[in-house]
C-alpha cells in the first residue's frame, strides 16, 4: 500500500473525527512543577511563552524554549519536570481529544513532539481565545472552541511530514481494500455478507469492525458513498438522472432522487444547477 493510498484512506476516516478539548489555561508553573510516568488519555499542547522545563514522551526527551509548540500524543507514557535554577515555564496549555472511531488521530499517525512558531502573534491569539471560550459555559462557546482546537491542530500538521504509524499499516490496508470494494461494486446491490468474504471476515466480526473504524454502520457509508459519487457526476458531466441513477446502484429514477435529496437536502436536477453540471 503506498503512501498516497494510505492517506487517502486516512482521509476518508477523517469524516468520522470528533475534537473535544476538555481544559486550557495560561499558567506559569511553579519551580517544583514535576508528574512521572504517567499515561494519560488525552493529548497535550504546550504552546512555550516564556523560560524553560523538561519533558519527556515515550523515549524522546526535550527541553522547549519560548515559541515553541510541544504536542504530547495520548496513551504514551509522560514525565515532566522544572529545571533546577532557570526561569520555568510561562506557557498556554490545553488537554483536547481527537478520536476517529475507538482510537485519537495520534494513534494512527506519526508526527514531530514539538514546532517553532512562525506567526506567534497569531498563536498567540488562538490559544487566548481557546482559553477564554473555556470560561463561557454556552453551547455556541462549545461549538466554537472545537472550531479554535482544530485551526490550531491544523497550523500544526501543515508544517510537519506526517507519517502512518506502523502498527496502523495493516488496518489502513484493510480499510482501503474495504473502500475500493465498494467502489467498485456501487453499481449493483452490495451486501454486507459479500464484503465480509472479500475482507475474509465473518459477517458479525466484518459489522463490529466497520462501525469501529468508519464510526458509522457499512449501509450508511455506502449511502455517503452513492451520495458523494453522484455528486460527481452531477456537477462534472451531462449524464442523464438516469444514468446517474445506475451507476449509484438505483434501479428507478424516482428511488434514487428520493435518496439524494434524503442525503442531500437538494433534488438532483437542484444540485446539478447550483454546481455547474452540464
Amino acid at each position: 500500500m503506498n503512501m498516497k493510498r494510505e492517506h487517502g484512506a486516512l482521509t476518508d476516516l477523517l469524516h468520522t473525527l470528533q475534537i473535544d478539548v476538555l481544559t486550557a489555561h495560561k499558567t506559569l508553573v511553579t519551580r517544583d512543577w514535576q508528574d512521572f510516568d504517567f499515561v494519560p488519555e488525552y493529548n497535550k499542547f504546550y504552546y512555550i511563552l516564556e523560560g524553560e522545563g523538561w519533558l519527556k514522551s515515550g523515549d524522546a526527551e526535550l527541553t522547549p524554549v519560548s515559541g515553541d509548540l510541544c504536542m504530547l500524543p495520548a496513551y504514551i507514557n509522560q514525565s515532566y519536570s522544572a529545571l533546577k535554577g532557570r526561569p520555568p515555564f510561562l506557557k498556554y496549555w490545553c488537554h483536547f481529544t481527537t478520536s476517529i472511531g475507538p482510537f485519537d488521530l495520534f494513534q494512527w499517525i506519526g508526527a514531530p513532539l514539538f514546532i517553532p512558531v512562525i506567526d506567534r502573534e497569531e498563536m498567540d491569539a488562538l490559544f487566548k481565545l481557546l482559553v477564554s471560550l473555556r470560561t463561557n459555559s454556552s453551547v455556541v462557546a462549545r461549538l466554537r472552541e472545537k472550531s479554535v482546537m482544530l485551526e490550531i491542530i491544523s497550523r500544526y500538521l501543515e508544517h510537519v511530514p506526517i507519517t502512518i504509524l506502523q502498527h496502523r499499516s495493516e488496518d489502513l490496508k484493510r480499510i482501503q481494500f474495504i473502500q475500493s470494494y465498494i467502489d467498485g461494486h456501487m453499481e449493483g446491490t452490495l451486501k454486507v455478507e459479500d464484503m465480509a468474504r472479500a475482507a475474509h471476515l465473518h459477517p458479525n466480526y466484518f459489522i463490529a469492525y466497520f462501525k469501529k473504524h468508519f464510526g458509522v454502520s457499512p449501509l450508511k457509508y455506502m449511502n455517503r458513498r452513492r451520495a458523494d459519487k453522484a455528486k460527481i457526476l452531477l456537477s462534472t458531466t451531462a449524464l442523464s438522472i438516469k444514468d446517474i441513477a445506475d451507476q449509484t446502484g438505483f434501479k428507478e429514477t424516482n428511488h434514487f432522487a428520493k435518496f439524494f435529496r434524503k442525503e442531500t437536502g437538494q433534488s438532483p436536477t437542484e444540485y446539478r444547477l447550483l454546481h455547474g453540471g452540464s
